[in-house]
């Protein structure tokens, strides 16, 4: 069977334009780690939610391996990293101090995993890694809903140009900003900033809408 790569399939989904548009986006099976903090701190609480969430994606990716006897499996590519951000107490955003961030760190799941394979995959981990925290890791059903995306190149410090295009598209095509303390500013990493050009970085970024 073909190896199912979620990018290439749903391209609507991935493979935006560098101009903003509306997608309505359907529900997802994700795995989720909420914390707070600059993501930039090499020991802070982001870096180490990552290094919970893709074990946990690798586990389940590798799961014929692992040991874990999964229904309905398919071969696939584990999708990009994605993020939903915001600040608390609606303090106003101040791009240089990064600490005030919150964040839902989250990579996308195929179909076939349930709460039980969920659990075994996190058995599995905590017999190899008993060090890892893997505690705040979540399986949640996540729908989007109506949105406005576009692909920003560049620098995460860049991103306030793009979102203003953003903002300004939903004004012209008369859909209002939604917001909300349950609908966030969502990102998806396609590119690694290890590996590639900060100018080439390729961050979809989508923002919740309502007509």
């Amino acid at each position: 069977m073909k190896k199912i790569d979620y990018k290439v399939q749903e391209k609507e989904l991935y493979n935006p334009q560098t101009k903003p548009a509306v997608i309505d986006v359907p529900q997802m099976t994700f795995i989720f780690i909420d914390g707070k903090g600059n993501p930039n701190d090499q020991d802070g609480e982001y870096q180490k939610a990552i290094e919970a969430l893709y074990s946990l994606a690798y586990t389940i990716k590798m799961s014929a391996k692992s040991g874990i006897v999964i229904d309905d499996y398919f071969d696939y590519v584990v999708p990009p990293l994605e993020g939903l951000w915001w600040i608390d107490d609606n303090k106003e955003y101040n791009p240089g101090d990064k600490s005030q961030f919150c964040w839902t760190a989250m990579i996308r799941q195929p179909e076939f995993v349930t709460e039980k394979v969920f659990q075994q995959a996190e058995a599995t981990i905590s017999k190899k890694k008993p060090g890892l925290d893997i505690s705040k890791l979540r399986l949640t059903l996540f729908t989007e809903g109506l949105c406005v995306q576009c692909m920003h190149i560049g620098s995460f410090d860049d991103e306030p140009a793009t979102i203003t295009r953003i903002n300004q598209y939903i004004k012209d095509n008369n859909l209002i900003n939604d917001l909300s303390d349950i609908r966030r500013h969502h990102e998806i990493y396609l590119s690694n900033p290890q590996k590639v050009d900060i100018a080439k970085m390729k961050t979809i970024i989508r923002l919740p809408v309502k007509r």
